[in-house]
């Protein structure tokens, strides 16, 4: 069954690069980023793997923790470990879920329905801290993913969380925000003492909160 945005975020317990892990004590009371790969030494998601690491420090700031997927075994991902750190200048600093039983592949529904059996589709989840799936995307072999483009998604989500606002197309971070329609203008004017430009009643338009 697919999951679906709002959905709980199913839990599970895994051998990971970095010992065993249940998935919701692993999250803890912050935001994560569960991502899967196909399988190990697969071109583009060796470059994924080391842009990530890369970032690593990006998610921290955000009180978010990263974690992969592959359907292959610790073995093989130590192996592909080294190989990132060798082409991609960046060792793996996160954990990789060993699958090769497919149970956490099957359970967020990764299994790709015109692929063989145990090839995983590409997909990302962002979790919240209430365990509740905020986003999910999946792509397909051949596009490399935009983890500056996760990261600007989790800078949304966070704001929204905190501020009850809204981000507009191409939204960078420091950008103006959108009061969301179900805020009143009561409600805003305490929320929002600088003020917004309204430029319908559905649309207001006012600074990004700090």
């Amino acid at each position: 069954m697919a999951i679906r945005l709002g959905d709980e975020a199913p839990n599970f317990t895994a051998d990971t690069t970095e010992g065993s892990i249940e998935f919701h004590k692993f999250l803890g009371d912050g935001w994560g980023v569960l991502f899967s790969h196909p399988k190990d030494f697969t071109p583009v998601c060796t470059t994924e793997l080391g842009r990530v690491a890369a970032l690593k420090a990006e998610f921290d700031k955000r009180n978010c923790k990263v974690i992969g997927l592959s359907v292959d075994p610790l073995k093989d991902h130590e192996g592909w470990s080294k190989d990132i750190e060798e082409t991609q200048g960046h060792a793996l600093n996160f954990p990789l879920i060993a699958d090769p039983d497919r149970k956490v592949a099957e359970l967020y529904d990764m299994i790709h329905p015109n692929e063989l059996e145990t090839f995983t589709v590409r997909s990302v989840f962002i979790i919240g801290p209430d365990k509740k799936v905020k986003l999910s995307i999946t792509y397909p072999a051949s596009t490399g993913r935009n983890f500056d483009e996760i990261l600007r998604v989790i800078d949304s989500l966070q704001l929204t969380a905190n501020h009850q606002v809204a981000t507009p197309v191409d939204w960078r971070d420091g950008d103006d925000v959108i009061i969301v329609p179900t805020l009143s203008d009561e409600e805003a004017k305490e929320r929002f003492p600088g003020g917004w430009e309204t430029v319908k009643p559905y649309l207001r338009v006012t600074k990004q909160p700090s």
